[in-house]
């Protein structure tokens, strides 16, 4: 089978990766990639966003399935696109994939489906947000309705700062704070049968302690050593089963990813929200540790075969992945720095340990910064302890002027 994977990010490197090793994948293409990627996969240039022009490269190539990483693309229609000709699209429909790109409209399917969530208010107007604030009171959680890249939500104690966040926005959904860890929990749906992953739980403030802005994300660990051993039924029975037969229920039925991002709070699971595609970075500790080959159950899912998928299999591994960012991310990035050290890491560090690119681009022989967020430094190991040596020992092998990390990835759960 021939598969061509659309993005350039690191989540996009890790789906590249475990499709470049197995075995039914006989080409893989993506489009349009990064400088990392370009070493598992065959490169094509294509405006992402364009889903006619995708599903023209899709044809050209012959590609038997296309798997659709980011979120824009998809809110976009571009799964539409894809399967108006013919071809099997990993990814929802831009009117299902409307879940990520609007917090109000996930309310309301959560609402329809009776799916546990904060309570909230969808706001337009000055006088709706002072309202809204003041009833919830702090700390105050705003979100923006659309897509945001993992940076529209402020969590804060300052009123200024959560109105000012407000009144950036045209339309914003406040609600009240959840307590309590989160963890992120992906599935694999055809629109009818729900099958869940592994959970994991990512670090989305820039800074060591949860310190520092909000992030698309700074690291990410699976398995979750604390977290209820039942976690995943339940969520598989009260939030991602509910949610799939509600959209079903409406029309709109959701074929792909569902990512919910959740809180486990002292009132029980409640959805922060839900992602219409694979997460970043915790895409990257999940497939590390997917034992069945990844092209099968995407295809199933395409299909509206999951029900006669046989029952994924797992690694007993544990799984580390530590960001690098360029300077001054999550603000304004500086891009264009040269990148050394990515060959001792594949020669001294595989294959318990590899460098997964996101913000990258080749420029001759040499690997330079062309984003935020730049690598993800992925390690597995018999432990959380073991996952996080391997990668922080790799991760000190690259050199990025500027860069930064954090150094607390997985610490609190591997000495639990």
């Amino acid at each position: 089978m021939k598969v061509l994977v659309i993005g350039g990010g690191a989540r996009e490197h890790a789906l590249c990766r475990s499709l470049s090793l197995d075995p039914d994948v006989t080409a893989l293409y993506c489009a349009p990639g990064n400088a990392g990627i370009a070493e598992v996969a065959e490169l094509r240039a294509v405006d992402a966003l364009d889903g006619d022009a995708v599903a023209r490269l899709a044809t050209e190539l012959g590609a038997g399935l296309v798997v659709v990483g980011p979120e824009a693309p998809l809110v976009a229609g571009v799964a539409d696109a894809v399967r108006a000709a013919g071809i099997p699209c990993f990814g929802p429909s831009g009117e299902a994939a409307r879940l990520e790109g609007s917090k109000a409209f996930a309310k309301d399917v959560m609402a329809g489906a009776g799916v546990p969530t904060a309570r909230s208010y969808v706001c337009t107007t000055p006088a709706e947000i002072d309202e809204a604030l003041d009833a919830f009171g702090a700390p105050y959680v705003v979100k923006d309705d659309g897509l945001a890249a993992g940076k529209g939500v402020v969590v804060t104690e300052d009123v200024d700062v959560a109105r000012a966040h407000a009144l950036s926005c045209d339309r914003v959904v406040i609600e009240e704070f959840l307590d309590g860890p989160e963890v992120s929990l992906f599935a694999i749906t055809d629109g009818t049968t729900v099958v869940p992953l592994q959970p994991a739980q990512d670090f989305k403030r820039a800074l060591d302690g949860d310190e520092g802005p909000n992030t698309g994300g700074m690291g990410a660990y699976s398995p979750l050593p604390w977290a209820d051993p039942k976690l995943v039924d339940e969520v598989l029975e009260t939030v991602l089963q509910p949610t799939v037969d509600e959209l079903r229920r409406r029309g709109t039925p959701f074929s792909g990813l569902l990512y919910a991002g959740l809180a486990i709070t002292s009132r029980g699971v409640r959805v922060i929200e839900f992602n219409a595609r694979f997460g970043d970075p915790e895409t990257q500790v999940v497939l590390a540790r997917l034992k069945t080959p990844l092209a099968g159950a995407l295809l199933a899912s395409a299909n509206g075969a999951l029900d006669t998928f046989p029952p994924l299999a797992w690694r007993d591994d544990a799984a580390v992945t530590v960001v690098i960012a360029s300077h001054n991310y999550p603000g304004t990035p500086r891009t264009g720095d040269p990148i050394d050290g990515l060959a001792d890491v594949a020669a001294q560090d595989g294959p318990d340990a590899y460098v997964l690119h996101a913000g990258t681009r080749a420029e001759g022989d040499a690997v330079v910064s062309a984003g935020g967020r730049v690598l993800s430094v992925t390690a597995t190991g018999k432990d959380l302890t073991a996952a996080r040596e391997r990668a922080y020992t790799a991760l000190g092998r690259i050199r990025l002027d500027g860069s930064h990390h954090r150094t607390d990835i997985a610490l609190k759960a591997a000495q639990a």
